[in-house]
């Protein structure tokens, strides 16, 4: 059975449940089936599955760009592992066990997709339409705002750069071919595993706070507990798995509280709770807002325009992955248009140990991966492997088109210490720098809007979490 098809079975199985079991008691709060399609309709619901829709498209576009641009934009993992070393690694030895792993990568995958769905239908279901707008925008614009930083600051996953660190979802058959098809695995900064869920719990926090209702005495404080609950779990389930570093950590706490800020000021004016739209909005508001929020993108801009010129100046010293002795991993290959190709440039840069290498289709690929282990051994029986030899550069063309491709890369030392540094450069021929940019200005924007919001909080002496729009001040 496909993941897909796991998913539409958690949520048609756990979709009443947890709405049953999190309205006990509150029964007047549920929505009788017989009115949900007029709800959807008079409160315009349908524009949330249309929001949910965009964000898979907006995904599927920044994923497409990832490799593309990966020969210019390079990564920044060696500067994360200085930064914090083997931490997580010894997170994952003084735990690991079968068992847990097992459930952890069910609750990375399933759970999580399934708290950001039901999150949007519990709220619509128990009447709190802003809170089942807000969670909605959560996912859309927090992924929207990590953008810029998938893009142009990549960074290897924890399994792909710590030696002896098993990648305990992405080596394992079943999960490894759904994720080497959605997951670039170079996007460890910042976690969204963090940033969502953190953003549904601040956005609670906030919606509160404004309304000056107590936290525990708010009606959905047990539904509320439920998402705090997942997301300490997700902070240890990423450490543990060999995915995230621990830095991702308040990474993800930053991006999810740019997003929640962002919603939690901008949906009343969405929702037209005072007054129109744009209301209030005059030539000097607009010259303001585009000055500040104008000179915030380009500042971010620049941050990520000299990042990219960095990396490119010093292409030579990039390494790309590390492999301690008997550590395999892969990068991967996007599908390909007909009459395009990928040049796979691979360099040993060490002095002493050879590198071996094999080129496999994705699908093909998941028979050789088993709790967190590539079998190389099997691989070297039933396909062609190549020996990369110390200092010495192997370059190979892909052409097959529209089929995910492997690049599985073996240390046969058996010395975890004897470390192996790879250098990897996909060229695909196509410069899609332009995109990437692109799809990274409504990051750098919100970013900017979120500052520029608070300041005139403050400015005006008014509360950080005040979600009045500015016209009504004066009024006031």
């Amino acid at each position: 059975m496909s993941p897909y098809w796991v998913m539409m079975g958690i949520i048609l199985i756990l979709t009443p449940i947890v709405c049953w079991v999190f309205t006990l008691g509150r029964k007047e709060t549920r929505t009788p089936l017989g009115s949900a399609f007029q709800i959807i309709h008079d409160k315009r619901y349908y524009l949330h599955v249309l929001g949910y829709l965009v964000i898979l498209e907006w995904k599927s576009v920044t994923d497409d760009l990832n490799e593309p641009i990966k020969i210019s934009t390079g990564n920044w993992t060696e500067w994360i592992y200085a930064l914090e070393g083997n931490a997580t690694l010894w997170v994952q030895q003084t735990f690991e066990n079968a068992i847990l792993t097992e459930f952890l990568n069910f609750h990375y995958l399933f759970i999580y997709l399934f708290l950001i769905y039901i999150t949007t239908v519990y709220f619509a279901y128990v009447g709190e339409r802003d809170l089942t707008d807000k969670v909605t925008l959560n996912y859309l614009l927090i992924y929207a705002i990590a953008v810029p930083y998938y893009l142009f600051f990549n960074v290897e996953v924890t399994s792909s750069w710590i030696p002896g660190m098993k990648a305990l979802l992405y080596h394992d058959g079943w999960y490894s071919a759904f994720y080497a098809s959605h997951d670039p695995l170079d996007n460890a900064v910042p976690s969204l595993h963090v940033a969502i869920p953190f953003g549904m719990i601040l956005l609670n926090w906030l919606h509160c706070k404004e309304k000056e209702i107590k936290m525990r005495e708010w009606t959905h404080w047990p539904y509320h507990l439920f998402i705090v609950i997942n997301t300490i779990l997700f902070i240890f389930t990423i450490a543990y798995l060999g995915i995230h570093w621990l830095v991702d950590i308040p990474l993800g706490l930053l991006v999810g509280a740019i997003g929640a800020l962002f919603i939690h000021h901008l949906q009343p004016r969405l929702r037209n709770d005072h007054g129109k739209m744009f209301e209030g909005v005059d030539k000097k508001k607009v010259a303001s807002h585009t000055f500040w929020e104008g000179a915030a993108t380009l500042v971010i801009l620049f941050l990520v325009l000299s990042a990219t010129s960095y990396q490119e100046e010093n292409i030579d010293d990039r390494v790309s992955m590390r492999l301690g002795g008997g550590d395999s991993t892969f990068e991967i290959l996007t599908p390909l248009q007909y009459g395009e190709e990928i040049t796979t440039s691979i360099k040993n840069l060490d002095e002493t140990h050879t590198l071996q290498f094999t080129i496999i289709w994705n699908d093909a690929a998941s028979i050789y991966m088993d709790e967190g282990v590539i079998d190389w051994d099997e691989l070297e029986k039933n396909t062609t492997t190549y020996d990369v030899l110390p200092g010495e550069e192997f370059v190979i063309t892909t052409t097959d088109v529209k089929i995910w491709h492997l690049v599985i890369l073996h240390n046969d030392a058996e010395n975890v210490d004897d470390v192996i540094e790879v250098r990897i450069l996909n060229d695909y021929g196509d410069d899609q720098m332009w995109k990437a940019v692109a799809l990274s200005l409504p990051s750098m924007w919100i970013t900017g809007f979120v500052l520029y919001r608070l300041k005139r909080l403050k400015t005006a002496g008014r509360s950080m979490i005040d979600s009045t729009p500015s016209h009504k001040w004066e009024e006031e």
